[in-house]
């Protein structure tokens, strides 16, 4: 099914009404008690997220995003007397965030920065205390990079970049909660599977499962996969007004692992429903998908391993058909080609509605934000249906954002 361009939507049809007492401050006390709403074949359901296995049919490949947020609000005082918060956006030099995070002396960032104006020049510096060492963190601005700013990290001793910050910097929560970090959040804004350090906001659909979710949906034969995609500040960007061709889409970096692609050839070949866990793990899997494309157009024999994926990719003209799993095919063959286990890439992909699913046939996803591109995703799920789903949640006491409850949306 062919994709129609979005490019003239105009995000004030994707507007409605939150109360600001709808929005969840706080996560509840067990993460798997959260409400779960269902939309399936046009009819909606509710019960507790704990009960997802039993709305799951066995053929279902659920996929999640196994990023881990790191502490990427760090605040220094300038000698003046003046707060300086550095927020980390994503690594420049070295630009691979492990190889980022495991440097012992210095590093490159491109980063916001809060009370710029009031930083007059000359690094700043805070003392780092862990268990294993202490030191003391240099911070330089060198410049403007893009929207933000580039800002060098140095210190000394045997510590890894990774633990510098870590005991250096506070969670970053979304600015919509309006509130500061506690030690709660240390745990619950981050999901029971976090493996890869990167995201400066929590893939927050994942927020939800507990080992015993997870534990039933092994019971019930469910196949659960893994991805990575770093979740970057430009997930917050609201859409400004006029035509979505006016919107600069936020691009993030993500990773597949080579048995997760194989797995999800030998899905997508025996038709099982692969259902995206958040709207990260989603741009991941369409992602891929558009990658495949790239291959398949490309006129250019050498295969890379490396792909950035445009905003617009899916709405160009004369895209030729390429079925699921020829497009992951593809893909294997780069990586057989490079002698990689890994594939990685950029994605900027918007996907709104108009575009047609590739990979994924579902999504387990939190409440979005008004006018926002994660709402316009749903929307291309389910089409006009998500005032429904909204209306429904907003009249019967759901709680929405990054702390609120869960649905589950199947075309």
């Amino acid at each position: 099914m062919e994709n129609h361009d979005p490019r003239q939507i105009e995000i004030e049809t994707y507007d409605y009404a939150l109360p600001e007492e709808r929005i969840a401050k706080y996560p509840l006390e067990e993460r798997d008690a959260s409400r779960l709403l269902i939309h399936r074949n046009g009819v909606i359901h509710e019960t507790e997220f704990h009960a997802l296995p039993e709305w799951l049919d066995p053929n279902t490949v659920l996929v999640f995003n196994n990023t881990r947020v790191i502490h990427a609000r760090m605040r220094f005082r300038t000698e003046q007397g003046s707060d300086i918060e550095i927020f980390c956006l994503e690594p420049l030099s070295p630009a691979d965030y492990q190889q980022s995070f495991s440097a012992l002396q210095t590093v490159t960032w491109k980063t916001l920065i809060g009370n710029n104006r009031k930083w007059k020049g000359g690094a700043l510096h805070i003392h780092v205390q862990s268990p294993t060492g202490a030191t003391t963190l240099y911070a330089e601005r060198l410049g403007r990079c893009e929207d933000a700013f580039e800002v060098r990290f140095s210190w000394e001793g045997t510590l890894a970049f990774g633990e510098v910050l870590h005991y250096a910097g506070l969670i970053p929560l979304p600015p919509y909660l309006h509130r500061e970090s506690t030690t709660l959040d240390e745990d619950r804004y981050q999901t029971v599977y976090a493996a890869e350090a990167g995201s400066v906001a929590a893939p927050t659909a994942g927020l939800h499962f507990t080992e015993r979710v997870l534990e039933k949906l092994q019971q019930q034969g469910v196949q659960t996969l893994y991805l990575t995609l770093h979740v970057g500040a430009g997930t917050f960007k609201p859409v400004s007004g006029g035509p979505l061709a006016n919107h600069h889409m936020h691009q993030e970096q993500w990773y597949i692992g080579r048995e997760t692609l194989e797995a999800l050839q030998i899905a997508l070949g025996e038709g099982k429903t692969v259902v995206a866990v958040g709207t990260t793990s989603m741009r991941v899997l369409e992602s891929l998908f558009w990658a495949g494309m790239q291959l398949t157009l490309s006129p250019d024999t050498s295969l890379p391993t490396h792909f950035t994926i445009d905003q617009w990719a899916p709405y160009q003209e004369n895209i030729p058909a390429l079925r699921p799993e020829a497009a992951i095919e593809k893909l294997l063959q780069a990586m057989d080609a490079a002698q990689r286990n890994t594939l990685e890439g950029n994605t900027q992909l918007l996907i709104a509605p108009g575009y047609s699913l590739k990979i994924a046939g579902g999504l387990i996803t939190n409440f979005h934000q008004p006018k926002s591109t994660l709402l316009l995703l749903v929307a291309a799920i389910i089409g006009q249906r998500w005032k429904t789903v909204y209306q429904y949640a907003l009249e019967n006491g759901f709680r929405f954002l990054s702390y609120g409850d869960s649905s589950l949306l199947l075309p």
